[in-house]
């Protein structure tokens, strides 16, 4: 399926765990530490460095770019390091997060009551999923340097739906597929 962010409502009722997407648009990098300052922001009031209503966050770990490249590897990171955050920022208006792993409860719970969605990138393949990213650009917290939040503009960036808007799972559905009863032995 075809998407384009920022995400809108419609689109993201329509996702389902296991939906294979492809994105186009802009999302956004953060990673912890970029994390922990937003929700400071926040806690003091201020104005976020960029409006996270409707947008996409995506745990990236990144390398430097090559000459000639617009980004180096852009393989996805851990989720669940972010978990801690993840509420908040759903609350106040995120959309859509992308990574790798699962996430936890709180979470999970947020992005059902808020109607958002999270996307599993595939890792190990940092250099095939840069090529979906057309531009780059430092819009907060350049200071630390790889965690810094980066606008990307992409096309046709691949994605797996994990965590839908109806509570749906893909990795708790594939443990249940799998799992043995004990009846059965």
């Amino acid at each position: 399926m075809d998407i384009t962010t920022p995400l809108e409502p419609q689109v993201i009722e329509k996702l389902r765990a296991g939906d294979q997407v492809s994105i186009t648009g802009v999302i956004y990098t953060a990673r912890d530490a970029a994390h922990k300052r937003l929700i400071e922001a926040m806690d003091r009031g201020e104005e976020l460095p960029f409006d996270i209503r409707g947008q996409t966050l995506y745990y990236m770990g990144p390398s430097p770019a090559k000459p000639g490249q617009v980004i180096g590897a852009a393989g996805p990171t851990t989720s669940g390091r972010m978990d801690a955050y993840s509420p908040r920022l759903i609350a106040a208006g995120l959309k859509g997060m992308m990574g790798k792993g699962s996430r936890s409860q709180e979470v999970k719970e947020a992005i059902k009551k808020h109607k958002a969605v999270y996307f599993a990138a595939t890792g190990g393949v940092g250099a095939l999923i840069a090529r979906a990213i057309k531009k780059v650009e430092v819009v907060a917290y350049e200071d630390l340097g790889a965690e810094a939040i980066l606008r990307l503009e992409v096309e046709n960036f691949p994605a797996i739906v994990v965590n839908d808007a109806q509570g749906g799972d893909l990795y708790e559905e594939g443990k249940a597929k799998y799992r043995r009863n004990p009846e059965t032995r």
